[in-house]
């Protein structure tokens, strides 16, 4: 099996989700006994979140890159971020790697692609829901995206910053996204993506009113094709 890069720590909450999946994915698809070759660096949160200004993304990208830089030297062939929202530094991180680094959005897109599903809803925090580096990758595979819920972008990003990213579930926030996405059903949405690795904490990602694209489990999913592959 290749080995595999995670960075992570954003949260810690589903980098062990992350590595729980990947595990669980490669033993079901080689043997009982196995697991994942992974290198898994837990980055300390607490400086990057609540970015802003662009300078501040600046400085968060020179982290992630020079985490993606040290895990390629420790052996990684291949890296994953173990975030939606960092994918806005992904430009910067892959470049630093100089490996494959696996995008969530392309995963996610590719999954959307290949169920035909044409229309949905994305659910993320601030920035992933209102700028283009995440919408775009969607939209390039085909799916037309409703316009960001503007009333709702406040209440689900203090979820997922001040409640999930914590480990802290509640019943109201459940509640607040399953209201939600009924109503985005209502709007015409085809499907939901949760471009947060935290969100599937509160949302039944396999009953619910609409199809589900849990990009923690896609990108995990995918992260392990990729691990298997046998091609160079």
């Amino acid at each position: 099996m290749r080995k595999l890069g995670m960075i992570g720590g954003m949260s810690w909450v589903s980098t062990r989700d992350y590595y729980e999946r990947i595990n669980r994915g490669v033993r079901a698809r080689t043997s009982p006994m196995a697991s994942a070759p992974l290198l898994i660096e837990s980055l300390d949160f607490e400086p990057l979140w609540g970015l802003n200004s662009d300078e501040d993304w600046r400085r968060a990208g020179d982290v992630l890159a020079q985490s993606a830089e040290r895990l390629v030297q420790a052996g990684a062939e291949g890296l994953i971020i173990c975030a939606n929202s960092m994918h806005k530094v992904y430009d910067q991180v892959a470049a630093a790697a100089g490996v494959p680094v696996l995008h969530i959005a392309e995963c996610v897109g590719d999954a959307m692609h290949a169920a035909n599903v044409t229309g949905a809803v994305l659910i993320g925090t601030r920035n992933v829901m209102t700028e283009r580096f995440y919408r775009e990758r969607l939209v390039a595979h085909g799916v037309d995206l409703l316009p960001p819920d503007m009333d709702m972008i406040e209440e689900i990003d203090r979820i997922i910053y001040q409640e999930l990213m914590r480990g802290k579930i509640t019943r109201d926030a459940e509640r607040t996204l399953k209201t939600w996405i009924t109503r985005k059903e209502q709007d015409g949405a085809e499907a939901v993506v949760l471009a947060c690795t935290e969100l599937a904490m509160i949302v039944d990602v396999d009953a619910n009113v609409l199809p589900v694209f849990d990009s923690t489990r896609i990108h995990c999913n995918a992260a392990v094709d990729w691990m298997l592959a046998t091609d160079n």
